[in-house]
């Protein structure tokens, strides 16, 4: 099985920034969450995180050797990067959303990270047929797993919300990936 999470909560991301590449600690919330996270998925035989001190810190809570892969780091939102999502001018939004090559200046495209993701997704596919391997990662780069997963598009990016601390489960059916979980967030309400 495959299981792609996102990290647990920083002060950042309750706060509402948009936060890519600047590489916060995890909250105390955000610890509690990576803690309920590694419990919920059980022993799992390979963690993989991207390079970010949030992720690599929710990996660790599941205990063992955690391989770093930097294809699974957020998105690059340039200088748009800790800024407060409501001071995006809504034509920006407006035309992030209508072209998957937009990105911010100094940023990274929807499409660049959706190459990238469904790359890391590819190499680790064959291995989820018979081991557990969990991805700790970022909203965005979730985003593109998921359009991976289901055969789609990245503008799917636009019409989906990742929570911190979210499990989504991919399976390994006859024909390909198999959508098992998305978005869950039961392991939480245990603490």
């Amino acid at each position: 099985m495959l299981y792609v999470v996102r990290h647990g909560r920083t002060a950042a991301n309750a706060s509402g920034l948009l936060l890519g590449h600047l590489d916060p600690d995890l909250d105390d919330l955000g610890v509690r969450q990576a803690r309920l996270l590694a419990a919920a998925l059980g022993p799992v035989d390979r963690v993989v995180s991207s390079p970010l001190a949030r992720t690599r810190q929710t990996a660790e809570a599941f205990g063992i050797e955690v391989d770093v892969d930097d294809r699974w780091i957020e998105m690059n939102y340039g200088e748009f990067d800790g800024r407060p999502v409501a001071e995006v001018p809504a034509e920006t939004w407006a035309v992030w959303r209508a072209d998957l090559d937009w990105a911010p200046p100094g940023g990274e495209s929807h499409r660049d990270l959706g190459i990238r993701v469904r790359a890391a997704m590819e190499d680790l596919f064959d291995a989820s047929r018979t081991s557990d391997v969990a991805v700790v990662t970022h909203v965005s780069p979730v985003k593109a797993a998921l359009a991976w997963t289901l055969g789609v598009g990245d503008e799917l990016a636009w019409r989906t919300y990742v929570a911190p601390a979210s499990v989504m489960v991919v399976g390994a059916g006859p024909a390909g990936p198999s959508l098992r979980n998305f978005n869950d967030v039961a392991h939480l309400a245990e603490g």
